[in-house]
């Protein structure tokens, strides 16, 4: 593929000046839930090794780290010069780490036995780039493999009204408000506490792009659940014993559409066709 995308402005910035994705999953317990349940979801379609996995939108390098350490050669893209930097000083076994746009990969037909993407999906905010982002993955990724996508739930932000404990905060009220009503997530404050130019999902919403993107046998997944609702989250996180007890909890209700709205995170998975 040649054709020219540009990554908006404030992303670039958000990613390069204003906040450190290299440290999100593991300053929390929140976090810690998205790295472990997000492992465990794509440990389920990972293709037995060796095997070739690209990472679009692969950020500092965080799952491309933990795909070579168990055999993989990982190839990432990233938008974000920031990223591809910190990528390669956290792991020296990746394969390729390369500025990249994911609506646009400079790979041949079905190269990889599998395509993550763990972040693109945020930050197109109109519906045909994200369909030519998933098209793109499917192209580059062999007939029958899986494509494994990530999508912030579309009422993730009301979460963090009450999780985050800013619900006070008028200019946060009315960023989540436009986010319940349409998923278009715009943070006119400049305050990097309320993320960037993103897109919010529905559950259904992002079953349909990776049907529509030419995806088959697509299943959607909540990451964190509602883990938000224990009020001992880092202690238990930090507690073997009770981790334990919350991922089997969390797996349990992944699928049960009731709660899908009450995610941070969903993922969805779907397998490459030809054409």
């Amino acid at each position: 593929m040649t054709d020219e995308y540009e990554v908006p402005r404030e992303i670039i910035q958000h990613y390069e000046e204003d906040y450190d994705e290299a440290e999100r999953l593991f300053s929390g317990g929140w976090g810690q839930v998205e790295w472990l349940r997000t492992k465990e979801l794509v440990s389920r379609f990972l293709p037995e090794p060796p095997a070739k996995i690209i990472d679009i939108g692969g950020g500092p390098g965080v799952y491309a780290d933990w795909l070579t350490d168990i055999g993989y050669e990982v190839h990432l893209i990233d938008p974000v010069a920031r990223h591809i930097e910190q990528a390669k000083q956290r792991s020296a076994e990746i394969a390729v780490c390369e500025i990249g746009d994911a609506r646009s990969l400079n790979y041949p037909d079905d190269t990889f036995d599998m395509a993550l993407l763990l972040g693109p999906l945020y930050h197109l905010i109109e519906r045909e780039d994200r369909l030519v982002a998933l098209r793109e993955a499917r192209r580059v990724t062999a007939t029958g493999r899986p494509v494994v996508a990530a999508a912030i739930n579309r009422f993730a932000s009301a979460i963090d009204l009450l999780y985050g404990g800013i619900i006070d905060e008028p200019e946060f009220r009315t960023i989540a408000e436009r986010d319940i009503v349409d998923g278009v997530h715009v943070n006119t404050t400049g305050d990097p506490r309320f993320f960037t130019t993103a897109f919010f999902h529905r559950a259904d919403e992002l079953e349909r792009e990776l049907s529509d993107a030419g995806l088959t046998g697509v299943d959607v997944f909540a990451v964190e659940g509602i883990a938000w609702a224990a009020p001992d989250l880092d202690e238990r996180i930090a507690d073997p014993e009770k981790r334990r007890h919350l991922l089997e909890l969390l797996e349990r209700l992944e699928r049960e559409e009731t709660l899908l709205g009450a995610t941070g995170h969903l993922l969805a998975v779907g397998w490459a066709t030809a054409g």
